[in-house]
């Protein structure tokens, strides 16, 4: 049997212990909790998009009206424009957009004006559940990425529009605009799902 005496003399030894676990702890939770306000006011610098509605600004033509969209440069690094708009019964039911010639025959590039010329090669984009292509393209003055996606035989077209930009940082943003829920219900909708 332990001897009283002996155990009241271990409880300091105990007691020290117990605080230099609880001092090191507050120091750990001190640490992290600086460490996540410096990591959160870091990504409250960096641009985050944010995307408003805006008029169609292009005439009526075989595809009518789609939607428009802007994010500031503010929010995006740079301003930048994206429309949509859907092409039903326009697509290759079987491959899909599977190459950069399948995303320039889709392409709305035509209402940009001006002659379209490539800035590299395209590269497949998932857009909720359906497949597509993105590629870069430059047009007067003005950048844009050209992207196509599709549902069985029906296509949905993107265009981003911007000016002095990393095409990537774009791409990136407006990928992550495409699979937001604003344009999976519209595309829900253009598609009768």
């Amino acid at each position: 049997m332990a001897d009283p005496a002996s155990h009241r003399t271990s409880l300091p030894g105990h007691f020290a212990i117990a605080l230099a676990f609880g001092i090191g702890g507050a120091v750990a939770l001190a640490a992290a909790g600086w460490s996540k306000i410096s990591m959160q006011s870091h990504a409250a610098r960096q641009p985050h998009p944010a995307w408003a509605e805006m008029p169609w600004p292009f005439p009526m033509d075989q595809w009518g009206k789609g939607k428009a969209y802007r994010c500031t440069a503010a929010n995006c690094g740079t301003e930048v424009r994206v429309y949509l708009r859907a092409k039903i019964g326009f697509c290759n039911c079987t491959a899909g957009v599977a190459h950069d010639e399948d995303l320039a025959r889709l392409s709305d590039l035509t209402l940009l004006g001006g002659e379209a010329e490539p800035l590299g090669g395209g590269r497949p984009i998932a857009v909720g559940w359906m497949d597509g292509r993105a590629r870069p393209y430059q047009i007067g003055s003005a950048t844009a990425v050209s992207t196509a996606f599709h549902h069985e035989c029906d296509a949905l077209v993107a265009t981003a529009v911007y000016n002095r930009a990393p095409h990537a940082d774009v791409e990136l943003a407006m990928v992550g605009f495409l699979n937001s829920q604003t344009v999976l219900d519209w595309a829900r909708i253009e598609l009768g799902l």
